[in-house]
């Protein structure tokens, strides 16, 4: 053993002797380390955060009523889509009663969007935001489009255009960053593009990087600001996170050992490709993010998405790119789309904010 690392283990012993009684002799369920750097972990229990907000306590409690099985991926996507929507229904119903917002169904540049306004509320037409909605590329567009655009509207004031990006099965990339580019060139055309913001979640957070990439490689302007929220710049179920949140907060399976076939939550959308494509995950790539705008990254401390969102963060920061990053205690994927939370309405906020001050 190299000097460092037998330091490094004398210390760590020392601490563990130290904290835990001097070796007063008790045996320590702990986790156990292999050789090959893997940590075998024994059952513990996690309690509600002391930190959370009581309703997100409160919610904490009610998932002892779902069910603890996560349900098979139906193969008949047009089923799958109708499934999701008729579930999601109730809380885009809470979302649009908590925000009103007019929504207007259009096409730009060939691309079916949805424009998301403040109802009865002036807003300013030539600062616009770009939603790309949740949905592991293949699912989510009627629900998830209005669940990331309502909030952000009515309360910020603000233009959103929604993206129904084309998805898998039907597709594969680079579908939807095209479509998105498509959209984004005729906004374009009536302002400066740091009139112009970007966000999602989940698939729209990715995609969004994906975007920002994306322009930079076709030689189109920057936006003024992106949001990538309950995502990264980088493959989504990788870090630490994949396996901590599947065990902790159970939306998600692990990933798989190697060897093994692995859960493909994008029905195949990024087929055949390489995953470290500076346009699929331009974290990777410090040359391709110094072209990056201000950036914020939402994400949760027991969010699968925690490890890719702070692993692009500590990238941007890297290539000198302003990039704050916000995570935020005990929850879980993509927790803005409930809006009876307080960390949610706080995430809004932020993201308000955040565009205000970076869309001049």
């Amino acid at each position: 053993m190299h000097g460092v690392a037998r330091w490094i283990v004398t210390l760590m012993t020392s601490y563990v002797v130290a904290a835990n009684g001097f070796g007063a002799g008790k045996a320590l369920s702990g986790p156990v380390f292999d050789e090959q750097g893997t940590v075998h972990v024994p059952a513990f229990e996690l309690p509600p955060s002391a930190l959370m907000s009581p309703e997100a306590r409160e919610f904490q409690k009610l998932r002892a009523k779902m069910p603890h099985e996560r349900p098979a991926m139906e193969p008949d996507i047009a089923r799958s889509r109708r499934g999701l929507a008729a579930r999601l229904a109730p809380q885009v119903a809470m979302m649009l009663e908590s925000f009103p917002v007019d929504v207007a169904e259009e096409t730009l540049g060939g691309v079916p969007v949805r424009i998301v306004t403040p109802r009865d509320t002036d807003f300013d037409a030539d600062r616009v935001l770009i939603n790309l909605h949740g949905g592991a590329f293949s699912v989510c567009w009627d629900s998830c489009s209005l669940l990331e655009s309502a909030p952000v509207a009515a309360l910020g004031g603000y233009k959103v255009v929604s993206v129904n990006y084309r998805m898998a099965p039907e597709a594969t990339h680079p579908a939807a960053v095209e479509d998105v580019a498509a959209v984004y060139r005729e906004l374009l055309k009536g302002r400066d593009a740091s009139r112009i913001g970007i966000y999602g979640c989940s698939a729209g957070g990715a995609l969004t990087a994906q975007a920002a990439s994306w322009l930079t490689h076709h030689d189109l302007p920057q936006p003024g600001a992106i949001g990538i929220f309950g995502a990264g710049g980088t493959r989504m179920r990788s870090g630490d996170s994949a396996y901590l949140a599947a065990y902790i907060d159970g939306s998600f399976p692990p990933p798989s050992k190697p060897g093994e076939p692995d859960l493909d939550m994008t029905r195949g959308y990024f087929a055949g490709k390489d995953m470290k494509d500076p346009i699929i995950s331009p974290a990777h790539h410090l040359d391709v993010l110094e072209s990056f705008p201000p950036t914020l990254i939402i994400t949760g401390t027991r969010a699968m998405d925690m490890s890719p969102a702070i692993y692009t963060n500590s990238q941007l920061i890297k290539a000198g790119v302003r990039s704050t990053l916000i995570v935020a205690e005990g929850m879980g994927h993509c927790y803005l789309y409930m809006p009876h939370l307080p960390e949610s309405r706080d995430a809004y906020a932020a993201i308000i904010d955040f565009f205000e001050r970076n869309l001049r």
